[in-house]
């Protein structure tokens, strides 16, 4: 099932035109590169934020949660094409996928590296996303 992911977070089926009848057709590509480009942070997981269905999906989430930074999240259960497109459109294999500003960052082990030795205050830093930076040292704190 081909979903629309808007800017409020919402996944919803594409519909039909009423005129014609006839479903949009939005490639999954067309679908991801829209998400990664109009939302500063996207966090391509297994179940939602809310809602975590892997641990590697729920680390990062934590992570993003307990810095403050707010993000767009898209289940790709939800939808074949997504999981798949996912993994074509980054090249990367694995799910979760995270995005910053259009860009991939990585999955669960590169986000955690980053959080540890600071490089992922210093990409939302360069990114102009607002975090936490006392919550990212005492990540970093905690865990060193």
């Amino acid at each position: 099932m081909m979903v629309n992911v808007t800017s409020s977070g919402t996944q919803r089926p594409l519909r039909r035109n009423s005129q014609t009848d006839e479903i949009p057709t939005m490639s999954a590509e067309e679908q991801i590169k829209d998400t990664v480009t109009t939302n500063d942070v996207v966090l391509f997981m297994k179940g939602t934020k809310a809602m975590p269905q892997c641990g590697f999906s729920n680390h990062v989430v934590g992570v993003l949660t307990t810095i403050g930074v707010e993000f767009q999240d898209v289940d790709v259960l939800a939808d074949p094409e997504i999981r798949q497109g996912i993994k074509n459109y980054s090249d990367w294999p694995t799910i979760p996928q995270l995005y910053v500003k259009g860009e991939f960052v990585g999955g669960c082990d590169i986000i955690s590296e980053m959080t540890m030795s600071g490089e992922l205050d210093a990409l939302l830093d360069k990114s102009g996303v607002s975090y936490s930076k006392e919550a990212a040292k005492k990540i970093r704190d905690a865990n060193g």
